[in-house]
C-alpha cells in the first residue's frame, strides 16, 4: 500500500521539517501488522514528494489465533484501510498533531498538497469518494479498476486509484485522510470501543461538525455500532448548538450597541435589499444567516419568491425559526423560506441555484486560512449571478465614542478591514473566479476614515 504526499511550497524541502522526516534518510518502522517504509522519491526547493509505503504481513495479523483462509488470503496488504490510518498515526504522529519546532508557524500555513492513493476502496463507488473529499475543498480525481483484464464483463471493481489537491495545512490533510479512509473502506482491522469516539472528535476537530455527510462518516467510522454512533452524534451536536443565552450572543449584542447610535444594522439591510433588487435577484440565499434578520426583511417582501437561510449552527437556525414563526404570514408565503445546516467552507449540492447569496458580516468570523476554502465554495462551485458581502471598515471604529481603541467590533472577529484590504481581497477574488465587483459605501461616509459598513456586490460573468 503507498501513499505519497507531495508539495510546490517554496521551498518545498520544508515538508521534511513538517513531517520530522529527513528527506535524504530512507527510514522504516515496525508496526503490530507488518512495517512502514518512508523516504523521498523527489526532493528540492521547487517540489518535494513523501512516499509511506505499508507493508502488511497477514501472518501477524492472525498468529495466535484460529485463522481461516481468508484471513491470510485478502485485500489487506494491498488497499487503504484503517491500517494506513494507524500508520499515519504512528509514523506521522507529531505532523498529525500540528507539531513543528523548527518552523512552528508553517504548522498552520495553507500549502499546496497533493496526496495519492494508489489503491483506495470506495465502498460506495466514486461519488461517495466526492462527497466525503470535496465540501473539504479537495480536487478530486479518481481512476477505477476494473474486476479482471482478462474477463471485462465481470465489470468495475470498488477499487480506485485517488489523487487529492488542496491546499491546506499538512495536518488538516492527515486529519482528514485518518478518518476518511477506513470510513471508504467501511471497515476496521481492530476492535471499536468507546475510546474510538474521542479520536473521531480529536481528528475531526473544525471539520467533521458542519460536513454534509458527518452522519454517515460518523456511523462507518464507528463500524455502524449504533451506541457509539448516538453518543458521537450527540456530542457533534453539543458543539454545534450553542446556548443562546451564551457568550456568542452576547458578543453579538455588544456589536449591536457600538453600531446603534447610528442604526448601521438597519443602513446594512436596506442597503443589500436594494443591491439585490437592482439586480432582480428573486431567488436569494443567505449565507451565515444567524439569527435571521435578514431573512425576515426579505419574508415581508413580496418581491422575493425563494429565500434559503444557511448556517453552521443548528441552534441559529432554531432561533431564526423562532423569530420568523412571530411575523404570522399566510401558510403559502412560507412556502418560499427554507433552513438549511451547513458550513460556508463545504461544498454543498444544496446551495446551488441561486441568483444570488448574500455574505452580511460574515467573513470576519472565518479564520483567514479558510478563506480561501469559502471563496471556492462560494464563487467557484456554488457560482451565483450575484453575490452581495459586507464587512466592517477597521478605519472607521476610531468614530464609534463606546468602542475602545484598538478593539474590534465583536469578540469573534478575527480580522477587520481597511478599505484598501477589502478591495484589494474583492478584486483578487473578481478576477480569480470570473466576477465583477462595484463596491458600495453603507452608512454616513466620513472624508477621512470612510463609511463604517463596506460592502461589495459580485456579478457573475456570462
Amino acid at each position: 500500500m503507498l501513499l505519497t504526499i507531495a508539495t510546490t511550497h517554496f521551498p518545498a524541502t520544508e515538508l521534511g521539517y513538517l513531517l520530522h522526516k529527513h528527506p535524504d534518510r530512507c527510514q522504516s518502522f515496525s508496526l503490530s501488522f507488518g512495517q512502514a517504509h518512508v523516504f523521498y522519491p523527489e526532493a528540492n526547493t521547487q517540489r518535494c514528494t513523501v512516499a509511506l509505503l505499508l507493508d502488511v504481513d497477514p501472518v501477524k495479523l492472525v498468529r495466535g489465533r484460529s485463522a481461516r483462509l481468508e484471513q491470510y488470503v485478502n485485500d489487506r496488504p494491498y488497499v487503504a484501510s484503517s491500517f494506513l490510518s494507524v500508520a499515519i498515526a504512528q509514523v506521522f504522529s507529531t505532523a498529525l498533531a500540528g507539531r513543528c519546532k523548527e518552523f512552528p508557524e508553517l504548522v498552520e500555513t495553507p500549502i499546496p498538497l497533493t496526496a495519492k492513493l494508489s489503491v483506495l476502496p470506495c465502498r460506495g463507488g466514486e461519488n461517495f469518494l466526492r462527497e466525503l473529499f470535496e465540501p473539504l475543498g479537495y480536487s478530486v480525481s479518481a481512476q477505477g479498476h476494473i474486476l479482471d483484464e482478462e474477463f471485462p464483463e465481470w465489470g468495475q471493481s470498488q477499487y480506485f486509484s485517488v489523487e487529492l489537491q488542496h491546499t491546506l495545512p499538512l495536518s488538516d490533510l492527515l486529519s482528514h485522510l485518518y478518518v476518511l479512509i477506513p470510513v471508504l473502506d467501511d471497515d476496521k482491522h481492530y476492535w471499536v470501543g468507546d475510546e474510538e469516539i474521542e479520536k473521531l472528535l480529536r481528528h475531526g476537530e473544525g471539520w467533521l461538525t458542519a460536513h454534509p455527510a458527518r452522519e454517515q462518516i460518523t456511523k462507518r467510522y464507528l463500524k455502524r455500532q449504533h451506541r457509539l454512533t448516538r453518543l458521537a452524534l450527540a456530542q457533534l451536536a453539543e458543539e454545534d448548538n450553542p446556548d443562546p443565552d451564551s457568550a456568542e450572543e452576547s458578543h453579538a449584542e455588544e456589536e449591536a450597541a457600538v453600531e446603534k447610535p447610528i442604526s448601521l444594522n438597519q443602513q446594512r439591510m436596506n442597503a443589500v435589499i436594494a443591491a439585490l433588487k437592482q439586480r432582480a435577484a428573486k431567488r436569494v440565499i443567505d449565507l451565515g444567516c444567524g439569527q435571521g434578520n435578514l431573512l425576515k426583511l426579505l419574508l415581508k417582501d413580496g418581491f422575493f419568491e425563494q429565500i434559503t437561510g444557511v448556517d453552521v449552527s443548528y441552534r441559529a437556525l432554531e432561533v431564526a425559526q423562532e423569530r420568523l414563526d412571530r411575523l404570522h404570514l399566510p401558510r403559502n408565503q412560507w412556502e418560499r423560506l427554507q433552513l438549511l445546516q451547513s458550513a460556508l467552507t463545504y461544498q454543498d449540492k444544496r446551495l446551488s441555484g441561486y441568483d444570488a447569496a448574500t455574505v452580511i458580516e460574515v467573513i470576519e468570523h472565518l479564520d483567514l486560512p479558510r478563506l480561501g476554502s469559502f471563496e471556492r465554495v462560494l464563487f467557484e462551485f456554488t457560482q451565483p449571478k450575484t453575490v452581495v458581502v459586507t464587512t466592517p471598515n477597521i478605519e472607521y471604529n476610531v468614530k464609534f465614542e463606546n468602542l475602545p481603541a484598538g478593539k474590534l467590533r465583536h469578540q469573534d472577529h478575527r480580522f477587520e478591514w481597511t478599505r484598501a484590504e477589502f478591495k484589494n481581497w474583492a478584486n483578487r477574488v473578481a478576477e480569480r473566479f470570473s466576477y465583477t465587483v462595484e463596491f458600495q459605501p453603507v452608512g454616513t461616509e466620513d472624508a477621512e476614515v470612510g463609511s463604517p459598513t463596506q460592502m461589495a456586490v459580485f456579478s457573475r460573468n456570462s
